[in-house]
């Protein structure tokens, strides 16, 4: 009993001096934050304060421009061209199965691993952490948030093509009533306000700015509407120099939407609003590690997986290599006594280019913790100590095509699409990349050492299973009724059927005119992948003759279509 009681204290000593860490992210935050400058109406006073409080990187850049792919790089330390996770609609765990996560990393090195709100792209990961808000166990990271009854609001769909939380609007609500981040933010900052018996990797995943832009009313009157200003990196004939890869991804029926609507500077409004609120959040939980007793010892690393285009390359969302999508928020404070910088932080501005590829093993080194080997990203140690320091790495931002990527340096912005499409941009001059110099004869040179720079091997895209796939809903129809026509309006997608029914059964497709084409027939327990469009409605049929059961309407994604017993 003694013996145990003397490997408990040496346990326990071992920790005693370890640093905390409080790990913060913000989902969809460009650089509308007044520390970067994106955009002048931008209230982010707690965001601000922390930046002069650590090392702000104004040249840092995501993994990829979708939050599944880029949090599972964050998490996982592994960029999308080794893993082979590209899109959001992959699913983490079928493609890296037994991948270790950072937070479990930190949990086998004695820490306490905690977290709340979105981290990973929706779901929780039960395995990787000690303990979650909500509890970790139904694998959902949201906190009941106040919406409106009624929507959409502000934004009529304009179709199946369009995402339902493309919405915004003010909540006569106090943020307390409202839930969601303030919850988040609430059960964080009790953690923070508490000593631990272990020190702790804690992570805070505030959604917003995230869509649908619902926020109690008064972040919203802090912007009038007769006020806003247009984002200042647009520019109504951006895309004449693009290849065809840069044209076709450049304008989006979002948009022209918004704009057909007469609801952009709304929609500004609405994103503005979502910022002020989340900084606000933001203030809450440094005020209470301020107040609390880990004030003095505990890392601080705030992130944004990636940017969000308000019509500058006249698209709306995200998904994109330029800039307005790439470029993030990060910021970094380290108390004295760090293993990996004893000295800690002094307030700095770093413009190197770094990945969020390169949190997990910053982090590691920060805290005195093995290295992995699966890491693909540098520690960002050596500017921490020095912002200035020699830096010979550039960073990557993978698109959803295996091939096509985004790379910068110190001054230069380089594209290339998988067809062999180019753009070339020097930041420096040119921050909003309206002159695309990949054709210069002049920039050769710079091209030609951009391209040895990136990667030559791509991982395939792994595609997700048949039951991870999103499920259409089943529509019955009633004896001599036939489906609806078909609305078809977007891209084209798979979309796979399943017959679960103890019969054969036939697919039809109905036309715009409510005319029916044969496409298939399916034995029991048969399945069939079939492309399709957002709006197309699919029947199916059985007997002799063949007689109406049901139909499918098609959304905005891939999806698994099961005909049932």
């Amino acid at each position: 009993m003694f013996l145990a009681l003397v490997v408990s204290l040496a346990a326990a000593n071992a920790f005693a001096d370890k640093p905390n860490v409080l790990f913060i992210a913000m989902d969809d935050l460009n650089d509308w934050v007044g520390c970067l400058g994106g955009h002048p109406q931008a209230r982010t006073p707690h965001l601000d304060r922390l930046a002069a409080d650590g090392v702000l990187f104004t040249n840092a850049h995501c993994a990829a421009p979708a939050c599944n792919p880029s949090r599972t790089a964050i998490f996982t330390g592994i960029s999308p061209h080794r893993s082979g996770l590209y899109q959001n609609g992959q699913n983490m765990r079928e493609v890296l199965p037994n991948v270790e996560l950072l937070p479990r990393t930190f949990s086998r090195g004695g820490y306490w691993s905690a977290g709340s709100g979105k981290m990973l792209h929706y779901f929780i990961d039960a395995r990787s952490w000690d303990e979650y808000f909500p509890p970790k166990e139904t694998e959902d990271p949201f906190p009941r948030t106040l919406y409106p009854r009624k929507r959409p609001v502000s934004l009529p769909r304009g179709g199946p093509w369009q995402y339902i939380e493309t919405d915004w609007g003010a909540l006569d609500a106090t943020d307390e009533e409202y839930g969601g981040d303030y919850s988040v933010a609430d059960w964080v900052g009790r953690q923070l306000a508490r000593k631990h018996e272990r020190p702790f990797f804690l992570a805070c995943g505030i959604y917003r700015p995230h869509e649908p832009w619902f926020v109690p009313k008064k972040y919203f009157d802090a912007f009038p509407i007769d006020k806003i200003q247009l984002p200042p990196g647009y520019r109504a004939d951006d895309l004449d120099d693009l290849p065809p890869e840069g044209k076709r991804r450049g304008p989006n029926r979002y948009f022209d939407h918004i704009r057909k609507h007469k609801q952009w500077k709304a929609a500004i409004q609405g994103y503005l609003a979502s910022i002020y609120f989340a900084d606000t959040m933001l203030g809450l939980v440094l005020d209470a590690l301020k107040k609390g007793p880990n004030a003095e010892n505990t890392i601080v690393v705030l992130w944004s997986d990636h940017g969000w285009h308000l019509g500058e390359k006249q698209h709306w969302q995200k998904f994109t290599a330029w800039r307005a999508c790439s470029r993030v928020p990060l910021i970094v404070k380290v108390p004295r006594g760090s293993d990996g910088l004893t000295d800690g932080t002094q307030p700095a501005i770093c413009d190197r280019p770094v990945s969020l590829l390169s949190l997990a093993p910053t982090l590691l080194e920060l805290c005195g913790l093995p290295a992995q080997p699966r890491h693909d990203g540098p520690s960002l140690v050596p500017l921490l100590a020095n912002p200035g320091a020699d830096w010979p790495h550039v960073a990557l931002t993978h698109l959803a095509q295996a091939g096509s990527f985004g790379l910068s340096d110190d001054r230069w912005r380089y594209i290339r699409y998988a067809g062999g499409g180019e753009e070339l941009y020097d930041v420096r001059s040119d921050p909003y990349e309206w002159r695309n110099l990949a054709g210069k004869k002049e920039h050769r040179e710079t091209l030609e050492r951009l391209r040895s720079l990136a990667p030559r091997e791509f991982a395939r895209l792994v595609p997700p299973r048949v039951q991870s796939l999103p499920a259409l809903r089943w529509k019955p129809l009633a004896k001599g009724a036939t489906a609806p026509v078909s609305r078809p309006d977007g891209n084209t997608f798979e979309v796979v059927f399943i017959n679960r029914s103890a019969r054969e059964v036939e697919l039809f497709w109905m036309d715009r005119e409510g005319g029916r084409k044969r496409y298939a027939t399916l034995a029991s327990g048969q399945q069939q992948r079939q492309r399709t469009r957002p709006g197309a409605v699919w029947m199916i049929a059985a007997g002799d003759p063949r007689q109406p059961l049901g139909y499918f309407e098609v959304g905005d994604r891939s999806a698994r279509a099961v005909v049932p017993k």
